[in-house]
């Protein structure tokens, strides 16, 4: 079997052997060869010893053009191993079906692809058995939940025994059951996200409608708080998408921007159009999130600190959801944010033109 390293060996000493010998022979030449050839040149001293510079001229160019050559040939020997590494690296959840390349050489690269793809076989097959794993946990949990939901609902409007302990105990039930509830259907959401089984709608959608529209839920759930609310502008932007979909980023995003605020402090939104997209900011008060923390903010139940040592609504899915939304209409989501200062979410949408308008309207 032919090794990579026997091939790059073979060709290294074949070249190295050959500038060896054109060496040797340079050095025959000039000390033995070239004064016998101009002392005995029929045609000369001087004519014998032009001959004699131009053979000296094509040995020491030689030499570097066989390097040239030896450097190229290892290139073209080591391309396989770079091809490979360029698809190790483009390798992540999304393209656990692709493949890298093999030689099929039987060398060591070749060796390297063929367990590589082995690998990624079985890390295929482990997350097929966690989403099928998901799925069906997901769906035995719903019901279950649901039934809870709906005696404890029945119990604290129909009992009028309850003592205040025994009511603010069930409530709390309640509201647990309730967040459980928006975890498994986040699950399942992604779950099915990953294995592509959510279909989401393509039609015109008014994206600065449902900019006012979250713009007004916000102020109704920033009263509270005493958290000030401004749209600061909304330009007119029609997109192709899902619009409940779309509603779900914008209220998670201004949720989250009421959550993590300063009581007293405000929330800013904007829409304006840049080019070919549409780009909406929603930017809020608060403790700022960590850097360390900023980079996996749309990982699946991230929090920060703050959130942690707080009793918050959530489970951290709701950005892991914007994010796949956001991504799945062509777009991209962002976030900025300095530990106390305030913190900006970002998000990108192509703007329809007027033959996607036409191609999608009902």
């Amino acid at each position: 079997m032919t090794t990579l390293r026997s091939r790059l060996a073979f060709r290294h000493g074949l070249m190295l052997l050959a500038c060896a010998a054109l060496m040797a022979w340079l050095v025959y030449y000039e000390v033995v060869q070239k004064p016998t050839w101009i002392k005995e040149s029929p045609e000369g001293p001087v004519a014998g010893s032009e001959i004699a510079r131009w053979f000296e001229i094509a040995g020491f160019v030689a030499i570097p053009v066989l390097f040239i050559l030896s450097w190229r040939m290892i290139r073209r020997a080591l391309r396989p191993l770079g091809e490979l590494a360029d698809s190790v690296e483009r390798f992540n959840a999304q393209t656990l079906g692709q493949r890298v390349p093999r030689t099929h050489r039987h060398d060591e690269v070749d060796r390297m692809a063929a367990s590589f793809n082995s690998m990624a076989a079985r890390l295929e097959q482990s997350f097929q058995q966690i989403r099928e794993f998901t799925l069906h946990a997901s769906h035995e949990l719903k019901t279950p939940l649901t039934v809870m939901r709906s005696q404890l609902e029945t119990t604290l409007a129909r009992d009028g025994s309850l003592s205040e302990t025994q009511r603010a105990a069930l409530e709390n039930l309640h509201e647990e059951v309730i967040r459980l509830g928006k975890i498994v259907d986040g699950l399942t959401l992604l779950t099915k996200a990953d294995a592509g089984m959510v279909a989401l709608e393509r039609k015109p959608v008014r994206l600065d409608e449902l900019v006012r529209e979250a713009a007004e839920d916000a102020e109704v759930l920033a009263q509270p708080d005493s958290i000030r609310v401004k749209l600061t502008r909304c330009d007119e932007a029609r997109i192709i998408g899902d619009r409940d979909r779309l509603r779900q980023v914008l209220l998670n995003l201004v949720d989250n921007a009421i959550k993590y605020n300063d009581r007293g402090g405000w929330l800013e939104i904007s829409l304006q159009r840049d080019g070919e997209f549409a780009e909406l900011v929603v930017t809020n008060t608060g403790k700022g999130i960590a850097p360390e923390l900023l980079e996996r903010v749309f990982e699946r139940f991230a929090r920060g600190d703050e959130a942690q040592g707080k009793a918050m609504e959530g489970c951290g899915l709701g950005l892991t959801i914007a994010k796949w939304i956001v991504e799945a209409h062509d777009g991209l989501i962002r976030m900025a944010s300095e530990t106390g200062k305030a913190t900006s979410v970002a998000v990108r949408l192509p703007i329809a033109n007027p033959s996607e308008l036409n191609e999608h309207s009902p």
